[in-house]
């Protein structure tokens, strides 16, 4: 068993670690505090390559793997966990559209998506269904000549209202309403798709400078040509989809945590408190080591999982569990950061204070730690019953 990165991987890691703290954490408070999408700055990760990472050589991309993505993901994520999840949103909904699209949807939509200048979103949550995708409403009806009608609501969809959003995977019910069991499927929709209209950004606890909202459709009318995949075969892909998305949320979770562990050694070296540094106290040295332990363990599921990906090991439980893990440290972690701060930590101005904020969400978003646990469960061999 070998644990060390390559000399390719340890330079793409260096390359945009550097950017990433020299262009990109220096003006995350600021864009938390604007809740502004950085549009220059994600395409200047595009320059670089970044979001071309994962994809195929033939469609512009570096013919990377996952493990790659998730290297690049968790060096975002160390300098700002907003744009990072803006980064892999777009990466999981273009490689959905690489993996299942037809020719015709590869060449058309995923140049300006993999060169980064463009970014695009995948929407199946809805304001009364997140994980339980049998309870769905929003509604694609057939109408001829290859045309569909989609109705209904999204919620909570990322990336979608940028100033550079490209499309929106949409999953609907395909099924006619009498049907006894619903079908499913996804959609390319244009930003331009009349009666396609994006709601107000969320006013949100964290992940401020990364963009979500609600999204409606009303007789929004769609050619055969935008359906991706089969046809009812996209409660599949969203699936996949969320799969492919836990691996970099939890490299989210990872990059943040070891953000957090950073400040909190780096001010219990400098901070002086009853005659000498916060270092030297041992309930500090006890709280650090405990961080640093959590963050390598995050480290290890996270990286076991992308790499069982990429040698095509199919392990819905050892993502389950790295998407748990990393995610649920990132939280504990940031919040013992925040202890070593003292008063500091409470203030805005203190990073471990928006690393907090912005880690909530990552235990619930893509299958919460409650699904994730009983994901896990069931890999074991339990009967788990998720009604």
């Amino acid at each position: 068993m070998h644990f060390e990165l390559s000399e390719e991987q340890k330079q793409l890691q260096s390359t945009i670690h550097d950017f990433a703290q020299a262009e990109i954490a220096p003006v995350a408070e600021d864009l938390d505090r604007k809740g502004a999408f950085p549009v220059e700055l994600f395409q200047k990760l595009g320059e670089m390559g970044v979001q071309s990472i994962p994809f195929p050589e033939d469609l512009g991309g570096m013919g990377l793997g996952v493990f790659e993505a998730v290297l690049a993901i968790e060096a975002l994520a160390r300098a700002d966990q907003s744009i990072a999840v803006s980064a892999m949103v777009s990466m999981a909904s273009g490689l959905t559209v690489a993996r299942f699209g037809t020719e015709e949807q590869k060449r058309r939509w995923l140049p300006e998506i993999v060169s980064g200048q463009k970014i695009c979103s995948i929407a199946g949550t809805e304001p009364d269904a997140g994980s339980d995708t049998g309870g769905f409403r929003t509604r694609a009806t057939q109408l001829g000549n290859g045309q569909w009608s989609l109705s209904g609501e999204k919620a909570y969809i990322t990336n979608a209202g940028t100033p550079i959003s490209l499309f929106t995977l949409i999953l609907a019910i395909s099924s006619p309403p009498e049907a006894e069991r619903k079908k499913f499927t996804l959609f390319l929709t244009p930003n331009d798709a009349p009666g396609y209209t994006r709601g107000k950004g969320y006013d949100k606890m964290g992940w401020r400078s990364s963009d979500t909202r609600q999204l409606y459709l009303d007789d929004c009318q769609l050619g055969e040509e935008a359906i991706v995949g089969e046809l009812h075969g996209g409660r599949h892909l969203l699936h996949k989809g969320y799969q492919a998305a836990r691996i970099w949320l939890a490299a989210c979770s990872l990059g943040l945590a070891q953000a957090s562990l950073d400040h909190a050694l780096a001010y219990a070296k400098e901070r002086r408190a009853f005659g000498g540094t916060l270092g030297q106290k041992q309930m500090i040295q006890q709280m650090i080591a405990e961080m640093a332990l959590k963050v390598e363990t995050a480290r290890l599921v996270t990286y076991r999982a992308a790499w069982q990906i990429d040698q095509g090991i199919d392990d819905i439980g050892a993502l389950s569990m790295a998407k748990l893990h990393a995610t649920e440290v990132g939280s504990e972690v940031a919040n013992m950061a925040l202890q070593v701060h003292g008063g500091w930590g409470f203030m805005n101005d203190c990073p471990p204070s928006r690393y907090l904020r912005d880690n909530r969400i990552c235990t619930i978003g893509d299958g919460s730690s409650q699904i994730q646990t009983l994901l896990i469960a069931r890999a074991l061999g339990l009967d788990v019953d998720f009604t």
